[in-house]
């Protein structure tokens, strides 16, 4: 048992060495209540040098209680009030254009209470940080808004959406903080702010070990999950009592008589 611990400790060491920004479980723990690193990119690929961050959250659930809920990679909220989703994707499709409408929708509707007026809706912003160049243009940042089609004038309606271009590379400010974000190696990073985060999570006792817990929180994250997924589809064979359900799946039967009362209500 010793053994297979140890292994795994190695595995995630491993791991760890080659973690990058463009990682979203990385990125959101090393920008985990940390404002100054937030900051620093939301100046760089909003163009706002003198932004300043007042809040910031990772890994922010927001229900919806009829439909699809939605799990935020960072919400910040700037000196304006502004709220800004920063999401990080690797693969093409979780970038998807409606995927952006969607995030930028179920923040409008959990940002005002009831019988509030709808001119007190903040200023949003969605923006992904891409891997790859999803919209296939050559340009470090696509910045998209709702206009008037026959004069080109903008909507503003205070709802923003932008794309960052992560293959993008060049000696500029937007340049080099995409090379900071395709970085293994905290001392090939240009901005000071990041590599000392990075430094951190990597490199000291303390930062190794909240990675490696993390790491371990999401293996057991997804174990539960598998479980509750097997559980779901014996439920709906109808064949298992729950008793044996709970026993295969390794779940207690408290859980699996919850899932069963969701499915029917």
């Amino acid at each position: 048992m010793t053994e297979q611990i140890d292994q795994k400790h190695q595995e995630d060491l491993q791991r760890l060495r080659g973690f990058r920004l463009l990682d979203d479980d990385f990125l959101t723990k090393c920008f985990e209540g940390d404002t100054a690193s937030i900051e620093l990119v939301l100046q760089i690929v909003l163009e706002k040098p003198d932004l300043k961050v007042q809040d910031v959250r990772t890994q922010v659930f927001v229900e919806n209680l009829l439909n699809r809920s939605v799990r935020l990679d960072i919400l910040a909220t700037d000196s304006t009030g502004a709220k800004l989703n920063v999401e990080v994707q690797r693969s093409d499709k979780g970038a998807g254009n409606k995927r952006a409408r969607y995030n930028s929708s179920m923040m409008d509707a959990n940002l005002l209470k009831k019988g509030e007026d709808f001119d007190k809706l903040p200023e949003t912003w969605v923006i992904f940080i891409t891997e790859n160049d999803v919209m296939g243009k050559g340009l470090p940042l696509y910045p998209i808004e709702r206009c008037f089609l026959g004069t080109g004038e903008r909507f503003e309606d205070g709802s923003h959406i932008l794309y960052v271009n992560g293959a993008y590379r060049g000696d500029t400010p937007i340049g080099k903080l995409m090379h900071d974000f395709s970085c293994t190696d905290a001392a090939e990073m240009y901005y000071g702010t990041l590599a000392d985060r990075v430094r951190f999570f990597k490199e000291s006792k303390e930062g190794i070990e909240i990675m490696c817990q993390a790491m371990e929180d999401m293996r057991n994250q997804t174990l539960k999950e598998g479980a509750i997924n097997s559980a779901k589809r014996m439920l709906a064979d109808g064949i298992l009592t729950l008793e044996k359900i709970a026993e295969y799946a390794g779940l207690p039967l408290d859980e699996v008589k919850k899932l069963k009362t969701e499915r029917t209500t």
